[in-house]
């Protein structure tokens, strides 16, 4: 088969998804590498490019979404498709989306700016605050009573959105759900608002609860590729963040899986496009 694989310059010297592309080619396919940031794509050839599958990892307002939905657009399948990779890197779209469908998310506000964050009821706090586009923990801040506001610096809000979200009492550490179609891994993680708190970076067991949730997370954004933030809460498990195609640090052959799964999904999509391609047979 022929893939190709959208690298942008943040994960050009990183394991993910390099090394994918790299087994898909140990095993005989055809791998075409794309960065964005260092070449120029001819769009006007891209629909005679027959790629059987293009996949993104993209960082946010990063050119591989515009690729992606170029390639979309010339008829190539992608993965994951630009609309869900879409869906979740705006994190207020992802959150309002999430609690529509009935996923257990923190009570979350949209803040244009700092300054409107003194319009958050005072019983709403404990706040988290981060940006709507944020990503790898970054610019995340944890006000615990709105007379902290006036102290608060946020260098992220400069070139983005807020949301703030009730935080929840919690274990102190943050539970990574990695999905790859229907397998899904839980890894325990240092939290960015408990820093104190040591954890072994290591799987561990994962409930029907959280398998279930984290499966209805894919089905609901129309995901392939994914992970989920969760923390465990008095009141059962709590989603603070899903993103799309993570680092499955810790997933046991992890580069297999993914290579597997994307052969997979690419053969599906194919023959189903063979399937509406077909001469439709009419009565003699």
């Amino acid at each position: 088969m022929y893939f190709c694989f959208l690298i942008e310059e943040q994960y050009r010297n990183e394991y993910m998804p390099v090394a994918v592309a790299r087994k898909l080619k140990q095993w005989g396919h055809q791998v075409d590498l794309l960065e964005p940031q260092a070449t120029i794509t001819c769009l006007s050839d891209l629909s005679s490019t027959r790629y059987d599958a293009m996949i993104l990892k993209t960082v946010s307002n990063g050119p591989g979404i515009s690729l992606l939905e170029a390639a979309e657009a010339a008829g190539i399948p992608t993965i994951n498709s630009s609309r869900s990779i879409r869906l979740v890197r705006d994190k207020a779209v992802a959150t309002t989306l999430a609690s529509a469908r009935g996923i257990p998310m923190p009570r979350t506000y949209f803040v244009a700016h700092p300054q409107l964050l003194a319009q958050i009821p005072p019983d709403a706090y404990p706040l988290v605050v981060k940006p709507t586009d944020g990503s790898s923990c970054r610019g995340i801040y944890k006000i615990n009573h709105p007379s902290e506001l006036d102290a608060l610096q946020l260098i992220e809000a400069e070139s983005s959105f807020l949301l703030a979200q009730h935080y929840e009492e919690n274990v102190g550490y943050d539970i990574k759900l990695y999905v790859i179609g229907k397998e899904v891994f839980a890894v325990a993680k240092r939290s960015p608002l408990h820093p104190e708190v040591k954890v072994n970076k290591q799987l561990i067991a994962i409930d029907s609860t959280l398998r279930e949730l984290a499966l209805q997370v894919g089905s609901y954004f129309g995901l392939d590729i994914y992970g989920l933030d969760i923390v465990e809460t008095i009141a059962g498990p709590r989603v603070v963040d899903i993103n799309d195609f993570p680092s499955f640090g810790q997933v046991p052959h992890a580069t297999q899986r993914l290579a597997n799964y994307i052969v997979h999904i690419a053969r599906r999509r194919v023959q189903k496009r063979l399937r509406k391609t077909e001469p439709i047979a009419t009565a003699v």
